[in-house]
């Protein structure tokens, strides 16, 4: 009797062992099947719609304090490449035209120059490089491409009765309005040497200037 007691006590135990041996086992299996799920749920996205044309186009206008002289209205246009979203090279021509020097108000109806002579235009070709890419935010749900840009390059000068080579340095921001027009807010300073009160002379010549332009 005591032996049979005996082992039914023995099978209880045994059971209970791998009873509880199996049940980390089911746990894990549970676990892993949780964790690793075979449906993928795909995500619908919409790609911007933004042009790749790399030619722009563009009018720009504002003002240049030609020295020596006064600060008239410039207005110009620009045809620029740009062969990466950093890089472009531009192409320019502008006009202004300036009135009289101090000499000329305070010399009692001394004249320097003819009207003509007084009108400046020029033509530069010039690099771009834009050295802070980045994002303008307007509101929670609406962003621009922009970026501020060094700019640099030479051309010509025709004012006073003669062309100057002139050498040309700023920079600007730029503003993505849309996919394809920008805005433009540049300065710069035009150097060239002239010849008005009887002797060569550097000039720095600034020029501050808004434009927009169109990529085609």
């Amino acid at each position: 009797m005591a032996n049979r007691i005996q082992c039914v006590v023995l099978s209880f135990f045994a059971g209970a062992c791998l009873s509880a041996m199996a049940m980390p086992v089911l746990a894990v299996e549970q676990g892993d099947s949780a964790l690793i799920d075979p449906r993928i749920e795909r995500r619908q996205i919409s790609e911007a719609q933004i042009d790749s044309e790399n030619i722009e186009v563009g009018v720009y206008a504002g003002f240049l304090a030609v020295d020596n002289f006064n600060t008239p209205p410039v207005l110009g246009l620009r045809a620029a490449w740009h062969v990466s979203e950093d890089i472009f090279f531009e192409l320019a021509m502008a006009e202004a035209k300036t009135g009289e020097t101090s000499f000329e108000k305070l010399g009692g109806g001394v004249q320097l120059l003819t009207d003509d002579e007084r009108v400046l235009r020029y033509y530069n070709f010039s690099v771009g490089y834009t050295v802070l890419p980045g994002e303008a935010f307007a509101g929670r749900n609406r962003a621009f491409s922009n970026g501020l840009y060094l700019v640099g390059g030479a051309g010509s000068t025709e004012f006073a009765g003669d062309s100057h080579f002139t050498l040309n340095v700023g920079a600007g921001y730029r503003l993505l309005l849309t996919d394809w027009l920008n805005l433009r807010m540049e300065m710069r300073n035009h150097l060239f040497e002239v010849d008005v009160f009887g002797g060569d002379e550097v000039t720095n010549n600034l020029e501050w200037t808004f434009g927009l332009g169109g990529f085609f």
